[in-house]
């Protein structure tokens, strides 16, 4: 029993448009699914990922207007890291966020840059058997975009006090990062020494990480995580995918969510986040929850 490395990771933005036109017009993502958050259906909560709306290429984003910048800090992953596959697509990024006025810094084989409110990415070039997750994008070659998630870093006071859940999870510690893979995908996790100042939850941070359950593993999982420590929910109905949450020992807010049943499963894959879906319980709510949701415009939509 393996976890296929990362399912999704959820962060915290302020302006719902202007994320957006960043991770679809800019990083030429998918946007897969338009939805509220489930435990405050009052904000939007934004799916973005590969043309097929795969777990680990699944960036997601909860709205809370005009939030106010956050900073991470100790227990808060602090940088994103995507796979792309070559200098070639370095090269392409380098020049593409550049005349998008974003900051970038080079380095070998890899790209930091980051999102209009702050939240950190690293583009790394990563030789490996898994299935590239690719969205289709006029502006952004194939071959040049991005292919999913490699790994994420984190901030901790004390990393040495999750190796035993990480252990216990099946990460497998090596060259300073845990390394998780299992019969499809893998991907990474590792620690940054945290700064001085604590962090604050806010706009271009992170909400939590989640890890992907086959549908079958997931209670075993949620056995695995008391084993090694932690407290984990009951497991949580969020309709397009199963999930149990815990915090791991340094804090971060860990999620394993389970690869089905998808975001097929109430829309047409060629439609995918066209309009807001409900899952089938706030459908009572929809009006709800429209009036009180800033309108948003996805560029997909509107010219396909």
């Amino acid at each position: 029993m393996k976890l296929e490395g990362i399912h999704h990771i959820t962060a915290i933005t302020g302006d719902a448009q202007r994320n957006v036109d960043f991770y679809t017009r800019v990083l030429g993502l998918r946007m897969v699914k338009k939805t509220v958050n489930q435990d405050q259906p009052s904000v939007y909560h934004l799916f973005y990922a590969d043309e097929q709306g795969s777990p680990g290429a699944d960036i997601t984003f909860f709205e809370f207007p005009g939030a106010a910048p956050g900073v991470p800090g100790a227990g808060m992953l602090h940088t994103i890291v995507w796979r792309v596959g070559s200098q070639e697509a370095l090269d392409f990024w380098t020049g593409r966020l550049t005349d998008e006025g974003v900051d970038v810094e080079r380095g070998g084989d890899s790209l930091r840059f980051d999102d209009p409110e702050g939240l950190g990415h690293e583009l790394r070039v990563v030789d490996v058997a898994d299935k590239p997750l690719i969205a289709d994008h006029p502006e952004v070659p194939g071959e040049l975009a991005l292919e999913g998630f490699d790994g994420a870093r984190a901030y901790a006071r004390d990393p040495a006090a999750s190796a035993d859940l990480l252990a216990a999870l099946g990460f497998e510690p090596g060259d300073g990062r845990y390394e998780i893979r299992g019969e499809n995908r893998g991907g990474w996790w590792a620690y940054d020494e945290a700064p001085t100042e604590p962090g604050r939850e806010g706009a271009g941070t992170v909400h939590h990480i989640a890890w992907a359950s086959e549908m079958d593993d997931h209670e075993s999982w949620r056995e695995r995580a008391i084993e090694g420590g932690a407290r984990p929910t009951e497991v949580i109905d969020r309709f397009w995918f199963r999930s149990i949450y815990f915090r791991e020992l340094s804090g971060v807010l860990f999620e394993i969510a389970t690869l089905g049943p998808g975001f097929d499963a109430d829309e047409d894959p060629a439609h995918l986040g066209e309009k807001l879906v409900l899952p089938p319980r706030f459908e009572p709510m929809r009006e709800e929850i429209e009036a009180v949701l800033t309108p948003i415009e996805n560029p997909r939509a509107s010219t396909g």
